[in-house]
């Protein structure tokens, strides 16, 4: 079993309310139970929404989330929908998930950090779930590592 990135899948819950299917992600299907998941919907947020960046350090769980242009703060909507996924994780002995690049919560490796006027730019680093899931001993990989 691994956890995926729901709009992976081709479910429509990215922030504009769109998905991000990925056909070698849908192919795991062949192989591998998939649990289609996303920390925004799962720490309460609406589809379609704000675009969020990381504010401040990227230092996962302890990041800050606000939206880009105005900076509202969903710092806690995010922490939220990354540990109720955690605890999937646990309670199902999940070791791997597939995650959405660049995502401010499922991001792996690159991710997007808002700047002082909060403008978003792509970034080396993690977000908040995949930070999470990586402290916690779980393999964390994008769909482009397929």
């Amino acid at each position: 079993m691994k956890l995926v990135s729901a709009c992976l899948l081709g479910i429509k819950c990215n922030w504009e309310g769109k998905d991000a299917y990925s056909q070698k992600v849908f192919d795991l299907y062949n192989t591998d139970f998939l649990i289609p998941v996303c920390p925004e919907i799962f720490g309460s947020l609406p589809t379609p929404r704000k675009p969020c960046g990381i504010y401040g350090s990227l230092a996962g769980q302890d990041s800050t989330i606000r939206s880009a242009g105005d900076g509202e703060d969903f710092t806690e909507n995010f922490r939220r929908g990354a540990n109720k996924i955690l605890d999937i994780a646990k309670d199902l002995n999940i070791i791997e998930a597939v995650l959405k690049q660049t995502s401010p919560s499922c991001g792996c490796g690159r991710t997007w950090q808002l700047d002082d006027k909060f403008v978003n730019h792509k970034v080396p680093g993690d977000g908040v779930l995949a930070a999470l899931l990586k402290k916690n001993g779980i393999k964390v990989i994008t769909e482009e590592d397929l």
